[in-house]
């Protein structure tokens, strides 16, 4: 412990090894010692550090021996011998004496030892001093800088996470930031809880750790007795700082929380333009109150964490009235074509209100046949929107007049010049004959096709094109060529927007490639197909929109429609309701399918109260029979809701979020199907031939 210049302690390691020279003045002696004789002279302010009287002192060491407790002379008896022997010029050392009326206090002493021209130590030089105030001013130094220390870090996480919020973009990237285990909690918090105000109600949409919701409080009345719902109803934060406080102040609470050991916790109201859009709650286990600036720290982050709020609020409505809109300009239902299975998709680039042209139609035409569209009108915004739904519907009414492909071309793009919009749009216009397997094709300007043969091999399908409408008529360039190709039972055929393909730092051929593995490798049915292209698009993310439609060529051997049986049931009407199950148990009787009856009534009725219960409309079921490889029962109940059922975990306690595994469980094929701006829940049930 003796060095060159160093001081020995016995103190923590922090404590400094040193002297402050100011504080050394503050009673401070001198000292002679004579290593030969053995006497250790001290002057009068040296007694005065050691207390002891001069007529109580012999000039010998030992005689200090009581004011120098045992453990203390021990270590400075060896710090000296130490320095002695290994040729150290100085030794230092704090040590404690006991005063004459019995308290201890910090006493510094420096000594330089004098050597002969041999080496040999001499004499001893040096001074004592009383160090309990240095010290007492350092340990408060100390506990300062923590303080500043664990402020900074505080403020730190506090800036980190306004920074990680801003990136923000929904409510779930907002509630994602505060759960993280990198933020919140390194302010010191055991547990995180959030609610949002919705419709009266608070609704929990976030506690921490996972797995700790406390039961009946996940939707709660904003009067309830909880401490969430006190500070929406007064707009001011409310600390506790002690869990006797919070047993006291929230009974019905305090006894769910008790396995946290939660010491005390801050809840704050989240305040936007002075209305109370929710409530956060940071529990702690090691904190006893809050320090005024921790109250600043803590309040600092809620207003942030409400302005994220709002912020992700805003783009989320934003982008449910563009979708909406988006959507209701799209087909409101697929016709149902014999010999084809058709499959619609449409995904939305995440631009907030930013919404594009991209559309796709599927159009009876006579004789059987069916014409597909896809397109996209340049432009991401409320404008290209309107053209392509007034682009689709023109396309739709040129078609069902019975103009030939290039002519429904031509006069659409006619039309988009006489709208003077100074947009153009690509399009890819396909009319398919399912009984021959015939396919006219026409383009301007759009990405050619793809067909996908039954082994799952893909391959792109080159069409001869013309210039994107509006461009053509610009330039007097209304000719488009046809193409013919021959689509053979069991094949696909895929027609897509660029937002499929196209991928920010990759060539549209890399796009193509990537495009043709995923069809290739792809699950046969078309529709389980279409949700995987979708998937992948919605995984890959990106600014442009996404419009797919596959169709394929039934086979021989594939099922064919027979019976069928149709009910509209309103919201809100029992009676149709009733007549609906009525409907249900008369065609499962009537077809032969008695020995699967409670599964398809059950089922049925699930579906049929899902949409009356989640889309606030008014659904369509549809009961028919399909003979093919074998015989199936089919169930479809259709709404006008474009959002996709969702499969929820239930509770052991919840009598809800159990419809969609019950659906799994019960049949023995079930899927969904967009119909433009609603949708269809079907399912099927293999049952036997009747006798």
């Amino acid at each position: 412990m003796v060095d060159r210049g160093a001081s020995a302690l016995s103190l923590p390691d922090d404590w400094p090894a040193h002297p402050d020279p100011i504080l050394a003045l503050n009673r401070m002696g001198s000292f002679d010692w004579d290593l030969d004789s053995g006497l250790f002279q001290m002057d009068a302010q040296a007694h005065e550090v050691f207390d002891v009287l001069p007529e109580e002192y012999n000039g010998h060491p030992e005689t200090l021996a009581m004011r120098v407790p045992p453990p203390e002379a021990i270590r400075l008896d060896t710090l000296v011998s130490q320095a002695l022997k290994d040729g150290s010029e100085n030794y230092g050392a704090y040590f404690r004496i006991r005063c004459r009326d019995g308290s201890l206090r910090w006493t510094h002493t420096q000594g330089y030892i004098r050597r002969d021209e041999t080496g040999r130590p001499r004499r001893i030089i040096g001074i004592v001093r009383d160090a309990t105030q240095e010290l007492s001013e350092r340990a408060a130094r100390r506990e300062q800088a923590a303080h500043f220390q664990a402020r900074r870090q505080q403020t730190s996480v506090v800036q980190l996470t306004t920074a990680a919020l801003a990136h923000a973009r929904t409510v779930q990237d907002v509630i994602d930031v505060l759960e993280d285990t990198h933020g919140l909690t390194h302010l010191g918090a055991t547990s995180l809880v959030m609610g949002l105000v919705e419709a009266g109600r608070i609704n929990m949409v976030a506690a921490g750790p996972e797995d700790s919701y406390v039961p009946g409080t996940r939707i709660t009345r904003i009067d309830a007795q909880y401490p969430m719902n006190e500070v929406v109803r007064t707009l001011v934060p409310h600390f506790i700082e002690s869990p006797e406080e919070f047993a006291e102040a929230y009974p019905l609470l305090w006894p769910h929380i008790t396995d946290l050991k939660i010491t005390s916790a801050a809840y704050l109201p989240l305040i936007v333009q002075a209305r109370p859009i929710g409530a956060i709650g940071l529990l702690y286990n090691d904190r006893h109150g809050f320090s005024e600036e921790d109250r600043n720290v803590i309040l600092a982050l809620g207003s942030s964490i409400a302005q994220s709020l709002q912020r992700a609020m805003f783009y989320e409505q934003e982008k449910d009235l563009a979708k909406g809109l988006q959507q209701a300009m799209l087909p409101r239902s697929i016709p149902s074509v014999p010999g084809a299975d058709i499959a619609v998709r449409y995904r939305s680039a995440s631009l907030g209100r930013d919404i594009g042209g991209d559309w796709y139609d599927v159009i009876p035409l006579p004789g059987g046949r069916v014409g597909a569209v896809i397109g996209d009108v340049q432009g991401h915004d409320t404008h290209a929107a309107a053209v392509m739904g007034q682009l689709r519907i023109v396309l739709r009414a040129y078609a069902a007049e019975g103009h030939t492909p290039a002519t429904v071309m031509a006069r659409a793009s006619v039309f988009l010049k006489e709208l003077d919009t100074e947009r153009f749009a690509t399009c890819l216009y396909a009319e398919a004959d399912p009984s021959t397997g015939v396919v006219q094709l026409v383009r301007a300007g759009h990405i050619d096709p793809l067909v996908r043969e039954p082994d799952g091999t893909c391959r792109r399908q080159p069409v001869e094109g013309g210039l994107p409408l509006g461009l053509s008529a610009e330039f007097g360039r209304l000719e488009y060529p046809v193409s013919t190709f021959e689509l053979d039972p069991g094949q696909t055929l895929l027609l897509y927007t660029d937002g499929l393909v196209e991928q920010p730092g990759i060539s549209l051929g890399e796009g193509m490639h990537t495009l043709k593995e995923l069809v290739s490798t792809g699950p046969d049915d078309v529709h389980d197909l279409a949700d995987r292209l979708i998937e992948v698009a919605e995984e890959r993310g990106g600014d442009d929109d996404v419009a797919l439609l596959l169709l394929r060529r039934r086979g021989l051997a594939t099922q064919q429609t027979g019976s069928r049986l149709q009910q509209h049931v309103a919201a809100g009407d029992p009676e149709a309701l009733a007549e609906a199950r009525r409907m249900i148990r008369a065609a499962v009787a009537a077809w032969g399918a008695g020995e699967r009856a409670d599964e398809i009534e059950l089922v049925a009725d699930e579906l049929i109260t899902n949409a009356l219960l989640h889309t606030e409309g008014s659904a369509v079921v549809t009961l028919r029979v399909l003979t093919g490889t074998d015989r199936r029962l089919r169930a479809e109940v259709e709404d006008s809701s474009s959002a996709l059922p969702r499969r929820r975990e239930a509770g052991e306690s919840g009598v809800s979020g159990r419809g969609l595994l019950l659906v799994d469980r019960l049949t023995d094929v079930w899927g969904v199907e967009a119909r433009g701006g609603g949708k269809v829940v079907w399912c099927e049930f293999i049952v036997p031939e009747r006798d």
